[in-house]
C-alpha cells in the first residue's frame, strides 16, 4: 500500500493542475498552458496568478468557469466576503476540492478586513467550512489553523507565492557594472507597519555616505513631492518614478539599483524580494515571507534600524558582498519558491487534502 501511494502522488504531482478563483475581481479569465513571457497576457505571473501559472492551471472571476475547470480551486476572499462565501457553496455543490485563502494577507490587512463584525462572521464561517486553506504567510497560517481548531492541521499549508526564477526570460538582471544606488521598496505613507518614513531617513543617510543615489515610487501627486522635499536629499541624488508602469518596465527600473532597502514590519508575502530575485540584487530590511526564505541574512525580522542600515551600507560598498547575497538568495529560491517547487508542494498538498475529506 505504501509504494502505490508514492506511485499515485508521483503521478498527481506531474499533471497537477490548479484553478484561482477571484470571485467578482476585475483581473480577467487567463489560461495558463505555459509561463507566458515578460508583458504577455493581463496579468503577470506572479502573486496569486503565480499559482494558477506554477501548474498550468487557470485564473478565474466567474464561479461557474473556475468549476468547469474540473480541478481542484484556490478560492480568494475578498471584499465583503459575500461573493466568495457563494462561490465556496457552488464549488462544493460541483464536488470541487476548495482550499481558500484572504487575498490581502499583511497582519494590518487582516487586522482591516476582519474589524466588520459581518465580514468576520462570513469569514469564520468560510474557512471553517473549506476542504483547506493556503496562506502566503507563516502568520495567515497560524490565524487559518486556529479558525480551523476542529480540523485536521494538515489541511492548512504555508505556501509562499512563487516566482519564474528559473525561466531565462523573467531574468531582468543587468551587469554589475550599470548598477547604481538605492531603490526604496515602500512607498506608503500612511501604513505604520510599512516604515516608508523611516526607510527614506535611513537611504538619505545612505545616500549622503556613500554617494549613491535614491529611486523612490511617488504616486502621490504633489503632495508626495511635499513630503520627500523635507528630507532634503543632496542635490541630484533623488530620482523619482512618479507614473504606473508595466511589471517588465518596472522590473528593468529595480534591475539597475545596487540594493532594494525597505523597513517594512507587515509580514506581508513579499512581492519587493520577489521583485529582487527576478532582479538578482539583494533586498534589505524588510520582513515578508519571501524576503526571510530568500535573503534571509539582510531580512529584517529581529533586526533593529541600526542593524539594516549597517548591512545595506556594507552592501552599497562592497561589490563582492552583493553577489555572495544574490547566489544565495537564488539558491534558497530555487528550493523554496520557484514554480516547480511551488507545483510539487501544491500536487503534495492537495492529494493530502483529498485522503483527509474521504475521496
Amino acid at each position: 500500500m505504501r509504494c502505490l501511494v508514492i506511485r499515485m502522488t508521483s503521478q498527481h504531482t506531474k499533471n497537477f493542475r490548479l484553478t484561482v478563483l477571484n470571485p467578482g475581481g476585475r483581473d480577467p479569465e487567463q489560461q495558463f498552458h505555459s509561463v507566458p513571457v515578460p508583458s504577455e497576457g493581463p496579468h503577470p505571473p506572479i502573486n496569486f496568478h503565480a499559482f494558477a501559472a506554477c501548474t498550468f492551471g487557470a485564473f478565474h472571476r466567474d464561479t461557474r468557469r473556475a468549476a468547469g475547470e474540473k480541478t481542484p480551486v484556490l478560492l480568494l476572499l475578498r471584499s465583503d466576503f459575500r461573493a466568495s462565501e457563494r462561490a465556496l457553496t457552488d464549488l462544493k455543490k460541483e464536488g470541487r476540492t476548495v482550499a481558500v485563502s484572504l487575498k490581502e494577507t499583511g497582519l494590518h490587512q487582516i487586522a482591516h478586513q476582519l474589524r466588520d463584525p459581518a465580514k468576520l462572521s462570513r469569514f469564520m464561517k468560510i474557512v471553517t467550512q473549506a476542504d483547506a486553506c493556503i496562506a502566503t504567510t507563516p502568520e495567515s497560517a497560524e490565524i487559518y489553523q486556529r479558525v480551523r481548531s476542529k480540523h485536521d492541521p494538515a489541511t492548512v499549508a504555508f505556501i509562499p507565492t512563487p516566482y519564474p526564477i528559473m525561466d531565462q526570460r523573467w531574468d531582468f538582471s543587468v551587469p554589475r557594472n550599470e548598477h547604481s544606488g538605492i531603490f526604496v521598496g515602500t512607498r506608503e505613507w500612511d501604513v505604520p507597519s510599512r516604515n516608508h518614513f523611516a526607510a527614506l531617513l535611513v537611504a538619505r543617510e545612505l545616500c549622503e555616505a556613500t554617494d549613491e543615489p535614491v529611486t523612490v515610487v511617488n504616486l502621490d501627486g504633489h503632495k508626495g513631492l511635499r513630503l520627500l522635499g523635507e528630507f532634503n536629499f543632496p542635490e541630484g541624488k533623488l530620482r523619482l518614478i512618479e507614473k504606473w508602469k508595466s511589471y517588465p518596465d518596472y522590473l528593468r527600473d529595480v534591475a539597475r539599483h545596487k540594493i532594494v532597502l525597505q523597513l517594512d514590519r507587515s509580514y506581508v508575502p513579499g512581492q519587493v524580494a520577489g521583485d529582487a530575485l527576478l532582479c538578482r540584487i539583494p533586498c534589505v530590511g524588510g520582513d515578508g515571507s519571501i524576503e526571510r526564505i530568500a535573503f534571509s541574512k539582510t531580512c529584517g525580522e529581529g533586526r533593529t534600524i541600526n542593524e539594516v542600515a549597517s548591512m545595506a551600507s556594507d552592501l552599497l560598498k562592497i561589490p563582492k558582498l552583493r553577489e555572495v547575497v544574490v547566489a544565495e538568495s537564488q539558491e534558497h529560491a530555487r528550493e523554496r519558491l520557484s514554480f516547480d517547487a511551488a507545483r510539487t508542494q501544491l500536487a503534495k498538498f492537495f492529494a493530502n487534502v483529498l485522503r483527509h475529506v474521504g475521496f
